[in-house]
């Protein structure tokens, strides 16, 4: 009698245990169909995200309308995103090289203000008030903040788009650091060539209703040097080029007749004004003919070879136009070396109007 209750109590633990396989199970199918409706979601609300971009876990834990922007990685395999990066770290290690800062990485090096502070100074001249400094993050976003109204306070007048911020920077976003640097570089016009035609896609996520939105954006970094070197004033010679494109070739005839008139007195002669005058001996020659001196020799190569000789010489002869009482030329040396022929002009151009009553 005392072994028939053992199989009612036997079904019993089996009905629980029952049970309680059929909660885990319903949990299990149940995390399933989350875990595939959030991948769903995912699949729905990020359509263009490029492969080896990952959105990060603060992503999802963004404000509502808030805004978030990563570099494509196929970006940062691109040559001239490359060389755009390392012309702009040579140039400030070169323009910092006084204060022994040595840049090696602009994300990290650039996103606490330190590097951005000392290039601001060097190249404005101003000294800012901030702490030398800082480690806090607090601290870091205060210097930025110093530092970037001060940028955007000069260069706002000249028309230009505002493309960074405290938090983008010291967040580490490139695409606005170099957006910062290459203003900068232009403004004050760094002897440096930025590459032609730069850009870089960014992924873009927006936080809509909850939602992550995602889209594939190409931010354009750099244009045309012309463009670039001629941002912020404009000459004549601009608006020649502009407006009557078809009298270029009568410009070409009165600037050859006008460096003749004076280079044939040492006989020699133009006929290619953009060929001719890029290695920096025939303006050296007739700068020192507009301004009655001799050039020693030794100041200049004669017979320039490589292409360091030509820019040294071409620069030589910008600093005999300023000493002269020119502006300093709108051209870089390298882009009348390298046969810019709108440069060329721009330079000649300029002699021109200052010295054509000169006999």
């Amino acid at each position: 009698m005392s072994a028939t209750p053992q199989p009612a109590k036997m079904k019993k633990d089996e009905s629980f245990l029952g049970k309680l396989g059929g909660t885990l199970v319903r949990k299990k199918k149940s995390k399933e169909v989350s875990d595939l409706h959030e991948e769903g979601k995912n699949a729905i609300n990020a359509p263009m995200l490029p492969t080896g971009t990952e959105i990060h876990p603060e992503d999802t834990l963004m404000e509502e309308n808030a805004e978030r922007i990563m570099l494509d990685p196929t970006s940062r395999e691109n040559l001239k995103f490359k060389d755009l990066l390392k012309v702009l770290i040579d140039w400030i290690n070169s323009e910092l090289e006084e204060d022994r800062i040595i840049v090696k990485d602009l994300e990290e090096d650039c996103y606490d203000g330190q590097v951005l502070q000392k290039l601001f100074e060097k190249l404005s001249g101003r000294k800012l008030n901030v702490a030398e400094v800082t480690q806090s993050e607090i601290g870091q976003k205060q210097k930025l903040q110093t530092v970037l109204e001060s940028v955007n306070e000069m260069l706002r007048p000249h028309g230009w788009t505002i493309e960074w911020s405290v938090d983008s920077i010291h967040s580490k976003n490139l695409v606005a650091i170099i957006y910062l640097l290459v203003a900068l570089a232009m403004h004050f016009q760094a002897p440096i060539r930025l590459p032609e035609h730069v850009s870089a896609q960014v992924v873009v996520v927006k936080k809509r209703e909850g939602i992550l939105q995602t889209a594939l954006v190409t931010k354009e970094l750099t244009s045309t040097t012309e463009m670039m070197m001629g941002r912020f004033e404009r000459d004549a010679f601009d608006t020649l080029l502009d407006h009557a494109p078809d009298k270029l070739n009568v410009v070409k005839t009165s600037l050859i007749t006008f460096v003749n008139k004076h280079l044939n007195k040492l006989n020699l002669e133009v006929t290619e004004l953009e060929s001719q005058f890029a290695d920096g001996v025939y303006l050296i020659l007739l700068m020192g003919l507009l301004e009655d001196y001799f050039v020693p020799l030794f100041n200049f190569f004669l017979t320039p070879e490589s292409f360091e000789q030509k820019v040294h010489n071409v620069a030589f002869a910008f600093e005999l136009m300023q000493d002269g009482g020119l502006k300093k030329p709108k051209a870089r040396p390298e882009d009348v070396v390298n046969l810019n022929l709108k440069s060329t002009l721009r330079v000649l151009y300029n002699l021109f109007t200052n010295y054509k009553n000169s006999e």
